[in-house]
């Protein structure tokens, strides 16, 4: 059974919205810090954010979303490699650097899996509970 247009309609999954209001609180409070709770710990809790976000208002499986999420960070990871920033014209834009970032890591890639891995056993157990 393939996903359908009325399984894709937006709703609101409150709980969901909650952890990811909770952990944009975290974030705002991690940039204030610097070395690896900054740069590692923020980027394992971003996509774990992101996650959130997205279940909050799609109806989509926990796999689609983490996928997702996944797919777009890789995405952002590889604009940095490539200075796409910088290639945009907005080099010295404080908030494109913020939004895309500048500097690639594959420590940061290795956060973003560690994240969508810890959101997926989450979802694993709490739907093992619920059944």
């Amino acid at each position: 059974m393939g996903l359908t247009f009325k399984k894709l309609v937006m709703r609101l999954h409150i709980k969901s919205l909650i952890i990811s209001l909770l952990l944009f609180i975290t974030e705002l409070l991690i940039a204030q810090t610097s070395g690896f709770i900054r740069h590692t710990f923020g980027d394992y809790l971003v996509v774990i954010l992101l996650y959130y976000l997205l279940k909050s208002f799609f109806n989509l499986p926990p796999k689609t979303i983490a996928l997702v999420v996944l797919f777009f960070s890789y995405t952002i990871e590889t604009l940095q490699y490539f200075n796409f920033v910088n290639l945009i014209g907005l080099g010295n834009s404080k908030i494109a650097n913020i939004i895309i970032g500048n500097t690639f890591s594959i420590d940061d890639l290795i956060a973003y899996t560690l994240g969508v891995i810890t959101v997926l056993i989450i979802e694993n157990k709490t739907q093992k509970a619920i059944e």
